[in-house]
């Protein structure tokens, strides 16, 4: 999860909702979001909720990898209660983190069982973990899929070694590849791999070769994100100390490009500006809550949950979430609801990443006036469309569709439907 959050208003101890946030739930998609704040070693771009043993305190702190499935099953109990009870299935299950896997798989399916014993899964529902590739191999794969998992994703990051260090990720350019393999024969389904591009250092050939290492290990699903330099990271002070440049917004624009093309042979279509996918089934559904606007309850240190404009996000540190969970009471920092304003203009902000669209019937009357506008400077001419924004076509029948050129300047365009 992110490494800040914002301020919002203080939550009642017993994490009671809004009566207007319990009205109609379970109508909407529900998923819930787990999050296992340990890593082996901190990478230095990354500025997630995370903790080294070493950070925590080591194997006697009071929040440990032997301790954390308790501490995440006891919330999900709490959730329960605050739920009051509502039949609200669980569709998507996501382990994230740090890295998820360095829990034994035993406890990822504690946790799981704990979910489906309080809330009930779906039939079919998606359970993704995330993972490092050094800190899986065939057996724990097997061992992961048997506790029921479904999907895995691998972070993969580049497939060039000095790029990686750059990262600070330490495994082999080929494992990622391996994991895979070994994923697919252990009954993955849907198998993914998470690229960065714009790595100080990186040459136009070093990420062309990562994509095509990602696309040679066979994936169903691959996301690309652009490097951010987060403040507060080694990375950033690396970047202000001069040791390394910061990511430029041109050649960041021209790998997008070329990462597009190559996914786009490949057979992977984008769904969302970052992610592209072999087919519907393929698409993280857990996500799709994220940007379509369902319910999700995010287990752990610093986990963000949202019911129907109510959002709530957990303490930061494992010790005072485990102090609070032990004390039976919310481990809740602070919330916020959303006014229906807010939660029409999220809806738009959400909706224009995907390729689905957003509908132009969800936009206020300035929003309408300048999607009209973008349409209508679109060229006729379809061998000029690549300087359009947004598809003509799609305009045509009701909804905002970025084209490629749109997708670059998703930013631009969603200031323009949101005013």
């Amino acid at each position: 999860m992110p490494g800040t959050l914002p301020d919002g208003e203080p939550l009642p101890a017993d994490g009671m909702l809004p009566e207007r946030a319990l009205a109609g739930l379970g109508g909407r998609p529900f998923g819930i979001y787990v999050h296992v704040p340990f890593c082996a070693t901190r990478c230095g771009y990354c500025d997630f909720n995370t903790y080294t043993a070493t950070e925590l305190g080591g194997p006697q702190a009071p929040v440990s990898l032997a301790s954390y499935a308790d501490l995440a099953i006891a919330e999900i109990g709490f959730a329960r209660k605050v739920l009051r009870g509502a039949d609200v299935p669980v569709s998507t299950v996501f382990f994230g983190g740090g890295t998820p896997t360095l829990l034994p798989p035993g406890a990822l399916g504690a946790i799981l069982r704990a979910i489906d014993g309080e809330f009930g899964l779906r039939p079919g529902a998606e359970v993704t973990t995330e993972a490092n590739p050094e800190s899986v191999d065939e057996a724990r794969l097997h061992e992961l899929r048997a506790q029921g998992i479904t999907r895995v994703s691998f972070g993969m990051q580049s497939a060039v070694s000095g790029v990686l260090a750059v990262l600070d990720r330490v495994h082999q350019p080929g494992r990622p590849a391996r994991c895979a393999a070994w994923a697919r024969a252990a009954g993955f389904e849907h198998v993914s791999l998470d690229l960065i591009y714009g790595t100080p250092g990186e040459s136009d050939a070093d990420w062309r070769r990562s994509l095509d290492a990602a696309v040679g290990a066979g994936p169903d699903h691959v996301s690309a994100y652009a490097l951010t330099v987060e403040a507060g990271t080694r990375l950033a002070a690396r970047v202000r100390r001069g040791e390394l440049a910061a990511p430029d917004d041109d050649v960041l624009a021209a790998r997008y490009l070329v990462a597009d093309d190559v996914l786009t042979a490949a057979g992977l279509r984008w769904y969302e500006i970052s992610n592209w996918a072999a087919a519907q089934a393929s698409r993280c559904a857990h996500n799709m809550i994220y940007w379509t606007g369902g319910d999700w309850w995010g287990i752990g240190p610093g986990a963000h949950s949202h019911v129907a404009g109510t959002r709530w996000w957990n303490v930061r540190h494992p010790a005072a979430y485990g102090a609070r969970i032990g004390a039976g009471t919310s481990p809740g920092q602070a919330r916020e609801v959303l006014t229906d304003a807010e939660r029409d203009l999220e809806q738009v902000m959400l909706a224009i990443r995907l390729a689905d669209g957003c509908p132009v019937d969800v936009l206020g009357p300035a929003g309408r006036r300048n999607a009209a506008s973008l349409a209508a400077q679109a060229p006729a001419s379809p061998a000029a469309s690549a300087d359009s924004l947004i598809s003509p076509a799609a305009y045509a029948q009701g909804r905002i569709v970025l084209t490629r050129r749109g997708r670059l300047l998703a930013d631009t365009v969603t200031r323009a439907l949101t005013e």
